[in-house]
């Protein structure tokens, strides 16, 4: 019957119209609908929001990890962007730092503190299907992370965009093994984009490396390392990190460096201010790891 023939062809139409409209206005209802190049600038921002949350505490950025090989269906493979914030506090206070910092980010994330077996946790819902967590590490360390889940990798993790102009940032690889140095400046950075800004030169975070590499007695020996993140307000919150060899190391000489009281002062922790940074010396590890942090604007 031609109206039978008509009709079928009308709804034809009809459902492709409505899967064009569905494809490029609803949002993904799945995280596998939005591949890691669209989430990654989410985590980025999230991060910034988990920095400007922690405010005045000793933080360090740490490097964005891509993990691949994930299993998005039994024939396609995807990958996990994951970031994190490490924070030191007052051993005792880490429930209270969880709180704070989910009592400080969006409403709409839903940010909550339950008790677990392993202690507190914080969850939050950064949208877009990213995954917002704290917990404790170890007493007075809590690590904030937040990851894409598995997802289809696209054209990769570009990096936060953290430059003012709107322009992408590379993003930060591990550093690569240098011949000592005599100083933070002395090696070459992997990303002078990541680690300056128009607020703290790169040049001002490596001489406050320098300075804590001097009063240490301990020359750089890894490059430079930057990290970043976009602050939800404008500017971009950064770590610079160095490797300065072999624990232990004797923390005394750093305290004629601190404006004021110290941040931590722990035998084998030092962390003090330094103009707008904060400087964070861990020889908890094998290495000796010193860091210099400027956070997002007040």
């Amino acid at each position: 019957m031609p109206w039978l023939l008509a009709a079928t062809v009308a709804w034809a139409v009809l459902l492709g119209a409505l899967t064009w409209w569905s494809a490029r206005e609803d949002p993904p209802t799945v995280r596998e609908q939005r591949t890691l190049t669209q989430a990654g600038p989410v985590v980025d921002r999230a991060l910034g929001r988990l920095v400007a949350a922690v405010g005045d505490d000793a933080w360090v950025l740490t490097v964005p990890e891509v993990e691949r090989g994930c299993r998005l269906t039994p024939m396609a493979d995807g990958a996990i962007l994951n970031r994190g914030l490490d924070v030191l506090v007052a051993e005792g206070g880490e429930r209270a730092l969880l709180e704070r910092v989910a009592d400080r980010l969006p409403a709409d994330w839903r940010a909550g503190v339950r008790a677990g077996a392993s202690g507190p946790r914080l969850r939050a819902d950064a949208g877009e299907f990213v995954a917002v967590q704290g917990r404790v590490t170890s007493g007075g360390r809590v690590r904030f992370t937040a990851d894409t889940g598995c997802r289809p990798v696209g054209d990769g993790y570009p990096g936060p965009s953290a430059a003012p102009n709107g322009s992408k940032v590379p993003p930060a690889s591990p550093a690569t093994p240098a011949s000592p140095a005599t100083s933070a400046s002395a090696a070459p950075a992997t990303s002078s984009a990541a680690a300056s800004g128009p607020a703290v030169p790169a040049a001002s975070v490596e001489s406050m490396l320098d300075g804590a590499l001097r009063a240490l007695g301990r020359s750089a020996r890894s490059a430079p390392e930057p990290v970043s993140a976009p602050c939800p307000g404008g500017g971009t919150a950064r770590t610079v990190v160095v490797s300065a060899g072999d624990a232990p190391v004797a923390l005394t000489g750093l305290r004629p460096l601190a404006a004021g009281s110290p941040v931590v002062d722990l035998p084998e922790v030092y962390a003090y201010r330094s103009g707008p940074a904060t400087v964070l010396v861990d020889g908890t590890g094998a290495q000796v790891r010193l860091s210099a942090s400027t956070g997002c604007p007040a």
